[in-house]
Formats: C-alpha cells, structure tokens, sequence
C-alpha cells in the first residue's frame, strides 16, 4: 500500500479495517510503543496489557466521549514478541472484534499491518478516521516529535475514506 490511508473491505454489512504503515525504526521500537502501556498512554490512552493473565483494557485519551463508551477490553489472542499482537475487542458502542498487530523488518524500519474484524461498515466508516488518526500520534510518538492533536487529525483525514451511506 503506497498510501498511509486505510482501507475498509466490506462482506455484507461486515467489515475490516486495514492500515499498512512503514515506520524508520527498529521492529523491537515499535513493538515497545505498541505493547508497553507507558508508551501507549503517550499516543493512544490508559492501557492495561497483563500477559500473564491474557487481557488488554484500554481507555483513549480520545475521542471526547464518555469514559464507559471508550472504554475497550479484551482477552490477548496471540502474543509473539516483537511480531504479532493480536487481541479481542469489546466496546459498548461497536459490534465485538479483533485487533491483529502484524510487524516485519524492512532493510530501514518496520512495516506495521494491522486488522480490525467484526465491525460493522458504519462502525468502520466511524472507526477508520480515528484509526488513521492514532496511527499518526504513533508515528509522532515514535520520531519523538510532538504528537497531533485526534481530533484535528481526525477531521484532517476524514474526507479521504468514502462513505457508503
């Protein structure tokens, strides 16, 4: 994908999102700012990641919405360090899914491809802008440059991913 834009694929009113995104850092960076939850309250929001246990709880930071319908938690999936995070994801407001971190090393950086399954195509239309949004407080994060504000960002790149309603 030559675009940092996501994609949404549609079965139906099922949908996935898609994000394929090169970042010039070690794989072992980007895995750290992915799974350590002093790093992801940076860019993301208040996570909790007990791997012994095998869940995940997470509270963005954004966007301004009630604690309780941000609020996401889930069972760990897979976890094979510094390669494949993957975890469910339970939030009130959307249909249950699965989030999958895929990184790989590429001769200057990492690549990171990351799926959400099981939301719906209004979900995911909903999702995709604030997705994209994340993803680029990451990329600031990880370059030690300030970090956009989501919801700028998010208004920002909301026009560039179509609508099907």
């Amino acid at each position: 994908m030559s675009s940092e834009n996501g994609t949404i694929e549609t079965d139906g009113e099922a949908a996935v999102i898609r994000f394929e995104r090169h970042l010039p850092f070690p794989i072992e960076t980007v895995w750290a700012a992915i799974t350590e939850p002093a790093q992801r309250r940076a860019w993301f929001g208040e996570t909790v990641l007990d791997t012994e246990a095998g869940i995940i709880e997470m509270l963005p930071g954004d966007p301004p919405a009630p604690d309780d319908a941000k609020r996401m938690t889930g069972r760990i999936l897979v976890w094979q360090p510094p390669r494949v995070f993957e975890h469910e994801w339970r939030q009130r407001i959307v249909e249950d899914g699965v989030v999958r971190y895929e990184l790989s090393e590429t001769p200057d950086g990492t690549l990171l491809k990351f799926t959400h399954r099981g939301l719906s195509v209004r979900n995911a239309q909903g999702f995709i802008p604030g997705t994209h949004a994340f993803f680029d407080r990451l990329a600031a994060h990880l370059a030690g440059a300030e970090l956009p504000a989501w919801g700028q960002r998010y208004a920002a790149v909301a026009p560039a991913y179509p609508s099907w309603s």
